[in-house]
């Protein structure tokens, strides 16, 4: 692409933006952070580094990487997020970094619109010498810009689709403008995507930082009174069977799970977790429906009867639960939808059972089920034998405790490799 056809590119791209700005305006994600995001009255602080981190689970990990970020001197990061829930996390990770790590002064700010005109204000403001982007960061306007300063730009913790890699590979001469300068994948296959898009220069491997921010360690306290809790709350012999983070659209799948299980062994006490507790009156109606007895969390204060539905109504339960329970599913995996959080349940020496669905997660690779670790089912009918499985014969927790752990440790250090890159980049720049 020639600097003219890339010139006339970004005047098009800017002319979208614009044309998109009234409707981006009522947007519910993009609500918070409007009118700083347009620079119009705003500014951003100069800072040595920007870091993008677009919503919670970005800002997540940049605070993992922060916590051992350890420059030549003392300097100044401007770190971005799109959402609110970016931006809480980001404000607590400047507070905590402000007495762990006193080189570094974190500032925390709005990302703004990628429209070309506002992103040459954006960087002309903050002038950083290193840029770094997490994960799937790629925005034409911020790039192009930052290019055509000459500020370095790193991808950390990077992934790409194969559904992105064909878009991509669209517009090579576009990808060629744009191109980082470094490029850290989490994985070989995404590294070969980000090659084939980009090129294979300045691309290499790491491990993913969520692996460094996973700790498979019972916590004692409040966690281990509720679990004790939970364990009594049941008849001598009756097991405790969890449906964590159910979601609404495998609400059927799930119900007919439910009505396995209890066909096969009906003194299996039930939790189910709904993920929206607006769905808590459905589910009375469903429990009613198929013939079994239910009560809610709020009204237990007494063992349950066997074969009880205990309907979930009490926030911040569920790791609790986890740590009692005989077997666990974890929802949001009966349908696509990505999957919930399967990882938890390990901390507390339960392997959980998931359905298809579990792209949200399938950062952690499959090895995870080939050691045994998550068991991954076709459909609920599979689900509720696996589980079924597990009540008759439970595993020792002590084992899959330890079998977790020397799962994870081969699989960190991500964090420290992307430290020692944005490291050399500032003494070198």
């Amino acid at each position: 692409m020639t600097d003219k056809t890339t010139h006339t590119a970004l005047r098009l791209y800017d002319m979208a933006w614009a044309v998109a700005m009234p409707f981006l305006r009522v947007s519910t994600r993009l609500k918070d952070g409007f009118y700083p995001r347009q620079l119009r009255t705003e500014t951003l602080p100069d800072a040595d580094i920007w870091i993008q981190a677009a919503s919670g689970g970005e800002a997540y990990l940049a605070w993992t990487l922060l916590a051992q970020l350890r420059p030549p001197g003392p300097i100044r990061i401007l770190i971005t997020t799109n959402t609110r829930q970016g931006m809480d996390i980001l404000v607590r990770a400047a507070e905590d970094l402000a007495e762990a790590n006193p080189a570094l002064t974190l500032l925390p700010g709005w990302f703004p619109f990628d429209r070309p005109s506002i992103m040459d204000r954006a960087v002309s403001m903050a002038a950083p010498k290193l840029a770094v982007l997490l994960e799937s960061e790629i925005w034409p306007g911020f790039l192009y810009t930052l290019k055509r300063r000459n500020c370095p730009v790193f991808i950390v913790n990077g992934r790409m689709t194969e559904k992105s890699m064909t878009a991509y590979r669209k517009f090579p001469g576009a990808a060629a403008a744009l191109r980082p300068d470094r490029i850290l994948a989490i994985s070989n296959d995404d590294a070969k995507r980000f090659g084939r898009v980009f090129g294979d220069r300045g691309v290499s491997v790491m491990s993913n930082i969520k692996f460094d921010r996973l700790v498979i360690d019972p916590p004692k306290g409040e966690t281990q009174r509720l679990a004790d809790f939970m364990v009594n709350m049941r008849p001598a012999g009756s097991p405790f069977l969890v449906l964590g983070s159910v979601r609404q659209e495998e609400e059927i799948q799930i119900t007919k799970i439910i009505q396995k299980i209890h066909k096969n062994r009906p003194d299996v006490i039930t939790g189910l977790f709904p993920r929206h507790l607006n769905r808590l009156d459905r589910w009375k109606k469903t429990i009613n429906d198929i013939g079994l007895n239910w009560c809610l969390r709020s009204n237990l204060h007494g063992p349950a009867m066997p074969g009880d539905v205990i309907l979930w109504d009490v926030f911040g339960e569920l790791s609790s639960a986890y740590a009692a329970a005989d077997a666990v599913f974890v929802g949001g995996s009966l349908a696509p939808l990505g999957g919930q959080n399967f990882l938890e349940p390990l901390v507390y020496g339960t392997v959980p059972v998931i359905g298809p669905s579990y792209e949200n997660f399938a950062w952690v690779g499959d090895d995870i089920f080939h050691k045994g670790l998550v068991v991954k089912t076709r459909d609920h009918s599979e689900a509720a034998d696996r589980l079924i499985e597990q009540i008759d014969n439970p595993a020792p927790r002590t084992e899959i405790i330890a079998t977790a752990n020397a799962f994870i440790k081969t699989r960190q250090g991500g964090t420290r490799r992307a430290c020692e890159a944005i490291e050399a980049a500032l003494r070198t720049g």
